[in-house]
């Protein structure tokens, strides 16, 4: 039987390590429940923002119009991969499930992946550390994003996509010809899933796509979408019509790109903004298993302690009474 002062020190340990995790659960806690509402909170005008997109994406004089974020170009040479993960880690399966989904989308696109050129955007520390281990080619990297996702911190990533995929702003030449985002969408505390959304060239049906999955399966605002029957997917036989001003080509021109642009930013602002409440989540989560593991381990050490404890002070009297017997 291990000797009792060793479990003590075993004991103690795992009561540390019990404390430190039980502090992180607290704090995960926190920040998820905070991240939650900042994403929960944002959904009706990210919903309103992907309605208006997907109403612009068939307007009828759209193809007349040079509007680059709308075009879909015929012939694709390179595809830009956005990977968002965290800047940390004990975030449970949160980025394995990121980069697993992101391996299965690559073996489905096998085919297409020997015409194309694949590019990689990774966002957060560890979506970095995995495509550099696997020497995929990074263009740039956003790191360092924070606990609460700030539109100030999501313009410069999504600039730099616009920037790569207008030839205008390319210096002439395109620097890739579509844009795909792999992140994590919320679902609830204890359930977050991987997704992977073509975001360019913008059309009607990826819009429509994004729409259905942010709709949330429970709490206030799926049950106020179920009461009053309402629908915030489109379709196609019931889109609003839109005048743009002003009449002349060039100016509607200038309006749809700038709405595009802004538009596109709050799709791409609002994935990753699911993405830092799915992280908080999963963080909290992983602690509270680690803190319910450190609890149940120091509860069975507890018992050893106290069995060797036991054992070593019977075994003291019967070396006593054995010497007092042969003494007398």
């Amino acid at each position: 039987m291990e000797l009792p002062q060793n479990i003590k020190k075993r004991l103690k340990s795992v009561n540390n390590i019990g404390q430190i995790t039980k502090a992180m659960e607290l704090v995960s806690a926190t920040k998820m429940r905070k991240s939650q509402q900042i994403a929960l909170d944002s959904r009706p005008y990210g919903f309103a923002a992907l309605e208006l997109l997907a109403n612009v994406s068939v307007l009828e004089d759209l193809n007349k119009w040079n509007i680059p974020l709308f075009e879909v170009r015929k012939q694709i040479k390179r595809v830009l991969f956005v990977v968002v993960a965290s800047d940390k880690g004990l975030a449970g399966a949160f980025n394995s499930s990121v980069f697993k989904k992101f391996e299965t989308h690559l073996r489905a696109e096998r085919e297409e992946w020997k015409k194309e050129e694949h590019l990689y955007l990774p966002v957060g520390e560890k979506a970095n550390a995995y495509l550099s281990k696997k020497n995929f080619k990074i263009v740039k990297k956003f790191t360092q994003v924070g606990d609460y996702v700030t539109p100030e911190q999501v313009r410069p990533i999504t600039d730099f996509i616009v920037g790569g995929y207008l030839p205008a702003r390319a210096g002439g030449e395109k620097k890739w010809d579509r844009v795909v985002i792999i992140s994590t969408h919320f679902r609830s505390a204890l359930k977050q899933e991987p997704h992977v959304r073509r975001v360019l060239p913008i059309d009607f049906d990826h819009v429509a796509d994004t729409i259905k999955e942010i709709i949330p399966e429970r709490g206030k605002f799926a049950d106020l979408i179920k009461e009053h029957h309402i629908s915030f997917i489109p379709d196609k036989a019931k889109l609003k019509e839109y005048t743009i001003e002003p009449g002349h080509p060039k100016g509607r021109e200038k309006v749809l790109e700038k709405l595009a642009e802004h538009l596109f930013f709050m799709q791409v602002y609002h994935l990753i903004l699911e993405a830092n409440a799915s992280e908080h989540s999963a963080r909290r989560m992983a602690m509270k298993t680690a803190s319910d593991n450190a609890s149940d381990l120091g509860e069975k050490l507890n018992l050893q302690y106290n069995k060797s404890r036991q054992s070593k002070i019977t075994t003291e009297i019967a070396e006593i009474s054995a010497g007092a017997e042969a003494q007398s």
